[in-house]
């Protein structure tokens, strides 16, 4: 089994691993370039997105600056919207519906470091999927951690750690998060 796919497994993988290495040396690369490119140049900026990205829906707006780890692991549905300084770490699958609206300053996060302090200093990490179903708005300074599922129709509140599976249509809020109100 490769490296990236133990990733994709949820198993203890190496994001050292040479193949790894040189994927997100070509996005960092693919960034550097649609960080740089004129804000009004709309047309430019969609054909750059739609090559770093795995897959995007009609209507895919990321504004600059923005990061990925490497940007094939995440698909985006129609109607998507992510605001500026918008980070995917994307070792593993970020799946984002459609109708998602993202604030700024806001990280979905798929990584995490080994437990055992051994591996961990070897490099080692896991990844675990995250899920933004339809219809989702997370607001400014969000953070999506790893495994995380947001509920079709939900609300993240701003600044809000999402640490669990928010369930549809709630309004949740907090560090960290949870339901506040059903919508």
């Amino acid at each position: 089994m490769t490296e990236k796919e133990k990733s994709y497994a949820e198993m203890l993988y190496q994001p050292g691993d040479p193949e790894l290495v040189a994927d997100r040396d070509i996005t960092i690369k693919k960034l550097y370039e649609y960080n740089n490119i004129n804000p009004l140049d709309r047309e430019s900026r969609n054909k750059a997105i739609k090559d770093i990205l795995g897959k995007t829906g009609e209507n895919c707006i990321v504004e600059q600056p923005f990061f990925c780890t490497y940007g094939y692991n995440t698909t985006v549905g129609d109607n998507f919207f992510l605001n500026v300084n918008g980070k995917l770490m994307d070792s593993g699958k970020i799946t984002i519906g459609n109708n998602v609206f993202i604030a700024p300053n806001v990280c979905i996060i798929t990584e995490e470091h080994a437990m055992d302090v051994e591996q961990r200093n070897a490099g080692l990490e896991y990844t675990h999927p995250v899920t933004i179903e339809d219809n989702v708005w997370i607001c400014t300074g969000s953070l999506i951690l790893p495994g995380v599922t947001i509920g079709e129709g939900s609300i993240i509140g701003a600044g809000s750690v999402v640490t669990k599976n928010i369930p549809p249509k709630s309004l949740a809020v907090g560090n960290p998060c949870k339901v506040i109100k059903k919508l």
